[in-house]
């Protein structure tokens, strides 16, 4: 069942439209405040939109239009938030009982099919705690468990690597490749990361408005607008293609393959810092920001970056007048 989405909140200056195809996660790609929360909650039935329609497969969520507004327990929907949101009094266990209880499973069944889920999620041990007792870590798992436990036709996860450590983000990533496959999911991030562990299609969000759309490797390898090129920590520059590269609009050559270029399109390559120098000559830049990267620093100028070692190179700083010259810009396409 494919997951159709148009939703449009004034007050939240939301308006984005995508879709996804059944059995398949989706990447919301966008920086903090770019509206990734409210689209998941309008899908979930916890906010309702000023316009728009959700639905999944011939099942209607919302239709603004003809006042359809489907409850959310009708929805078959599991939202995993930041805030993980466990019952305080509960115990683990029945936290991730509660989504089989509320659908009319018995408590003897829906507490073998928590402590599955818990077992799934390498949280078995957990199951006679109470949230207040766990870690980030151990209730981000818990959340899962809730969220799959309740056999939900669409699954919903907001920033869910938020707050953790690199430890417990890296094991539950992990997890969730092995747990979602066939589900049909939406994952809201900042982090490219995300989608190219998790998902298979991406939408990147800017300023409420899906800016760019499609499979995640094309995406944000060949990304045909800026916004979606910085999402993917990559530099986008376009010109005229030529036999020897791309030829800037401010003259300079850009050296890559143009051979899969079509004829009269703009030529365009998305470079990684990692691919770029900083060299006595090449393209002529400003410096607007250092950034720790690792061992590397990444020199960020107002048209390219280029990630470089400080012991090995001296640093410029902020307002500098530098050169970034490419050493590995790839092939070029269109667009």
């Amino acid at each position: 069942m494919t997951l159709s989405v148009t939703v449009g909140v004034e007050s939240r200056r939301v308006n984005a439209q995508f879709t996804v195809p059944e059995g398949t996660t989706l990447a919301l790609l966008g920086r903090n405040g770019s509206g990734k929360t409210t689209i998941l909650e309008t899908i979930a039935g916890l906010l309702a939109p000023d316009s728009g329609a959700v639905a999944h497969g011939d099942r209607t969520f919302i239709d603004v239009a003809d006042g359809v507004f489907l409850r959310a327990r009708d929805r078959h929907a599991a939202l995993v938030s930041q805030a993980d949101s466990l019952f305080p009094s509960m115990s683990v266990l029945d936290n991730v009982a509660f989504g089989a209880r509320a659908r009319g499973a018995s408590r003897s069944d829906a507490r073998a099919t928590a402590q599955t889920w818990l077992g799934r999620v390498a949280a078995g041990d957990l199951a006679s705690r109470r949230p207040g007792e766990l870690s980030g870590g151990q209730a981000r798992r818990v959340s899962i468990a809730r969220a799959l436990a309740s056999s939900p036709t669409l699954v919903l996860l907001d920033e869910p690597f938020a707050g953790l450590d690199l430890e417990s983000a890296t094991a539950i990533r992990a997890l969730l490749a092995e747990t979602l496959r066939g589900i049909t999911t939406v994952i809201a991030t900042h982090a490219a990361l995300d989608a190219h562990t998790l998902a298979s299609h991406i939408a990147v969000l800017d300023g409420g408005r899906v800016a760019e759309s499609g499979p995640v490797t094309r995406v944000l390898t060949k990304p045909h607008t800026a916004f979606a090129a910085t999402m993917a920590g990559r530099v986008l520059l376009m010109g005229t293609p030529e036999s020897q590269g791309i030829r800037l609009s401010t003259g300079e050559l850009v050296p890559c393959e143009t051979e899969s270029v079509a004829a009269g399109a703009t030529a365009a390559v998305a470079l990684h810092p990692r691919d770029v120098a900083l060299e006595p000559t090449g393209i002529a830049d400003v410096v607007t920001a250092l950034e720790p990267h690792g061992d590397l620093v990444r020199v960020h100028g107002a048209r390219l970056a280029a990630d470089v070692d400080p012991v090995a190179v001296p640093l410029p700083q902020p307002g500098d007048s530098v050169h970034f010259a490419v050493k590995l810009a790839g092939s070029a396409y269109s667009v």
